[in-house]
């Protein structure tokens, strides 16, 4: 295997002292999934001390460890890089690794659809050359430098994925990763009861354009009612994309299906016409929006659109699946991983698209939305009695939406994941289809695997053209 990381570069990165000297093939910061020849990094988180799996890590094949203290179990002379701090020194290689890198870089950023709109652009870029991009979503304070890390100097493309809680959080990553392109998804109400209002989160967002190399692009949403305010924020060149008449690059017509949307788009003056195997105009938009990303970085959007054929859902971010539980086969839609209103409203959309006997929503509380959040799970109630025939919900923000239905739609509320699991599982019968979705604090994942868990011997199956994704 090639060094992505030589001795040279690691000392001319983080400044740090070999023990043992060595180059490695990769980078890891989780002793569980490291492969051999990748360096393993101890930092110190939320999830404990990472130097208390240095040796494990060590045994299991890894070329070298990062740390900054001594680890238990591993002798003085192992393959190991002292620094003064692991996290820093994590921060230290993504610069590093950005500096290097001569290929094209594009950061996205949004209230709503950042994954899914970086896992089209990876889609539409691999498509055209070597591209590297975030896993997951690995946006935050360690996920944009371990991504930049993990970056091959000599890819065409990279895809960059930044994320926020609170102000101030994305001008710093976006400095990181100097993008060429950057894309703003939407604006909506996610962590509102952190920023405060709707126009703080805008011009938090905004500020990833701090980070934009010189003659960068900041792509925004043209029917956006904060399109002005970002705009105003930056001396960067602006595009837009959108339905909007305005709109640099245009979603001209959309008609979505179960299966799927049939889109015809005008990018860059070349009008294109092509499937996407993800329904609901929020996919349609979020690849509008990548196909001009895609653009933007001197890749051809035809070839994309083609490319965007075989994209399918994450899991846990709409992936569609036939679960056959004992009672019969259901349809299962997981979007298990986090929730805002704008990405409720759009998956119960989704939901009512769905061929069934019956459509079951199964809705946890959407959380960080401060004094906005009982006005917002009840601004839902529409949206519910327009697509669902039954509601199941928990948390005490969802108590209210459940109040707020037809007492015909109401199923059971439960006070979390786990108490609801089971309520669920009773309903179920065959024919149905069921949506799963809150914020990831609210552990909806407890309920998916719960109906996993249920189902009969027999595999779950893809449903169409849709594939499991991890």
């Amino acid at each position: 295997m090639s060094a992505l990381w030589t001795e040279a570069d690691l000392l001319n990165a983080t400044g740090g002292r070999f023990a043992s000297a060595f180059s490695a093939s990769g980078v890891s910061i989780d002793s569980r999934s490291l492969q051999p020849g990748q360096m393993f990094l101890a930092l110190i988180g939320e999830n404990g001390d990472g130097h208390r799996f240095v040796a494990g890590a060590l045994a299991k094949g890894a070329a070298g460890a990062l740390v900054h203290a001594m680890p238990e179990g591993v002798a003085a002379d192992a393959r190991l890089l002292h620094v003064a701090d692991s996290f820093e020194a994590l921060h230290a290689m993504g610069h590093f690794a950005r500096t290097r890198f001569q290929g094209r870089l594009v950061a996205v950023t949004g209230s709503v659809g950042k994954t899914t709109t970086k896992e089209m652009l990876r889609c539409i870029l691999q498509a055209q050359g070597a591209t590297h991009a975030a896993e997951a979503s690995y946006n935050n304070h360690w996920g944009v430098p371990l991504t930049l890390a993990r970056m091959p100097p000599d890819a065409r493309f990279a895809v960059a994925e930044i994320g926020m809680n609170h102000a101030g959080e994305i001008a710093p990553l976006a400095r990181m990763a100097r993008p060429h392109v950057a894309v703003i998804t939407t604006i909506g109400t996610a962590h509102i009861g952190h920023l405060g209002s709707i126009e703080a989160i805008a011009d938090e967002k905004a500020s990833i354009a701090a980070g934009l190399e010189p003659g960068g692009v900041l792509l925004l949403p043209a029917d956006s009612a904060m399109l002005a305010r970002m705009r105003a924020a930056t001396t960067a060149t602006v595009e837009t994309f959108g339905a909007a008449e305005h709109a640099t690059h245009r979603l001209l017509q959309a008609s979505a299906d179960a299966d799927g949307t049939r889109l015809v788009v005008r990018v860059a003056g070349r009008e294109i016409g092509f499937h996407l195997p993800a329904p609901g105009l929020h996919m349609a938009m979020n690849a509008l929006a990548a196909l001009a990303a895609s653009h933007l970085l001197g890749a051809d959007p035809v070839r994309g659109a083609e490319a965007l054929a075989g994209f399918a859902p994450g899991a846990g971010r709409g992936a569609r699946r036939t679960i056959v539980l004992p009672q019969g086969a259901i349809t299962l839609l997981d979007e298990s991983y986090n929730a805002s209103t704008a990405s409720v409203r759009a998956a119960l959309g989704l939901l009512g698209l769905a061929p069934a006997a019956r459509r079951i929503a199964v809705l946890g509380d959407m959380l960080e939305m401060g004094e906005a959040g009982p006005a917002e799970h009840v601004s839902l109630a529409c949206d519910v009695e327009a697509n669902a025939d039954l509601l199941f919900t928990c948390g005490p923000l969802m108590r209210r939406l459940h109040d707020a239905i037809a007492p015909s739609r109401r199923g059971a509320h439960a006070a979390d994941s786990t108490g609801l699991a089971e309520l669920v599982l009773q309903e179920l019968q065959a024919g149905d289809a069921v949506l799963v979705k809150g914020s990831l604090g609210s552990r909806m994942k407890t309920i998916v695997t719960a109906i996993e868990t249920a189902a009969s011997g027999a595999a779950t199956a893809p449903d169409g053209p849709h594939k499991d994704a991890s």
